[in-house]
């Protein structure tokens, strides 16, 4: 008999059961889902066209679902400037970035579990989409965002009917004033619970099945707390479990060098600043899980690159002259893949994933 799922903290190997309502382990570390055995592809639900479609690869039955359609977004593959990547535009979720894939599995969780309200910090789409889930749920929303939040992004919180409040300072204090709340209400937080990887990691399975269930060479991921990253490693992980695989694809992290700690952790150097980016969804100095992350991304013998400013800009709107308007926080994806080339990291004959996170609606002033 297979062995339950549990919460686990990964530095003390303790574990909980997933009936507890927690956020975090009692000595203040972030949990994960104990190892899963994957799925293979007999069963996805393939009449299901949304991340729910791959169920069974998680740890716990979900009996009410709270879905919009998220996922099975498109991946196209584009020439641009003479490197051919497929793109992956998880902007086509229904909140315009891939936190619907994390915050639908997360989401459900927590109403399955009785919670009614809760608490969530974001630097913006994270927020938007905690908001319109728990609009669906019936849930009460509080989201803290940084006072610098793109305006697109609060006004479409406050649209699904969250409390949003404007926190002076750095994500950072954000992120403080949430948890500070939460000594009351449910923290929600896409950051450190470890259901929303269970829902993120639907990226890397999806991405299996639109290449007719192979692996692709490398796969660049724009990242700031890395869920994305942690998500595929999940998933390709459980794919080589369940024998449906038997390679892991390279991992590849593209940072804004005004905010780099994942590609200073990578690369054994130091960030001795942090500034503005206009990248700031992925703005973020001390991310939760940094060891697991480039852990994640030694093992798959992959690497990171980090990228100047006027380099995200020059790329968000070259993109959208090849018609992929999406926002700067993912844009540098690309501009990451194409220094990986040039570098000689990545072949340009392998087959290269980008993913690109958020609709570039969200993000006008850049463009404007």
């Amino acid at each position: 008999m297979t062995q339950a799922a549990t919460f686990i903290d990964p530095a003390t190997g303790e574990t909980y059961p997933l009936s507890e309502p927690v956020w975090r382990a009692p000595n203040g570390n972030p949990l994960m889902i104990s190892d899963l055995p994957g799925i293979k592809r007999t069963e996805i639900n393939s009449a299901n066209r949304s991340v729910w479609r791959y169920a069974k690869s998680l740890p716990v039955q979900i009996k009410k679902p709270i879905s919009l359609g998220e996922g099975c977004t498109p991946l196209i593959s584009s020439e641009i400037d003479g490197l051919r990547f497929d793109f992956k535009l998880e902007w086509f979720s229904p909140t315009g970035s891939f936190k619907d894939r994390g915050v639908s599995v997360l989401m459900s969780f927590l109403k399955q579990q009785g919670i009614c309200a809760v608490v969530e910090d974001s630097s913006g789409n994270a927020g938007a989409s905690i908001s319109a889930y728990g609009a669906v749920a019936g849930m009460d929303v509080t989201v803290l965002v940084p006072s610098s939040t793109q305006p697109a992004k609060v006004i479409q919180s406050r649209a699904y009917g969250a409390e949003v409040i404007l926190v002076p300072g750095a994500r950072e204090d954000t992120a403080a004033a949430a948890e500070k709340m939460a000594e009351k209400t449910f923290y929600a937080s896409h950051n450190w619970h470890p259901m929303f990887l269970q829902g993120t990691k639907s990226l890397g399975y999806e991405i299996w099945e639109d290449l007719g269930f192979a692996v692709p060479d490398n796969i660049v991921i724009p990242a700031s707390e890395g869920s994305n990253v942690l998500g595929c490693y999940f998933a390709f992980n459980e794919l080589m479990r369940s024998r449906e695989i038997d390679r892991l694809p390279r991992l590849f992290i593209s940072q804004p060098e005004n905010c780099a700690p994942l590609h200073h952790a990578l690369q054994g150097t130091l960030q001795k600043r942090f500034l503005p980016t206009v990248a700031e969804g992925t703005a973020v100095k001390s991310p939760t899980r940094l060891r697991a992350i480039v852990d994640a991304v030694r093992e798959t013998n992959g690497s990171s690159v980090a990228i100047y400013e006027d380099e995200i800009i020059d790329a968000s709107k070259r993109l959208a002259r090849a018609g992929i308007f999406t926002e700067p926080s993912s844009a540098h994806a690309w501009a990451g893949a194409r220094k990986l080339v040039e570098g000689g990291q990545i072949s340009r004959s392998d087959r290269t994933v980008v993913i690109l996170t958020g609709t570039g609606l969200k993000a006008q002033s850049v463009y404007s």
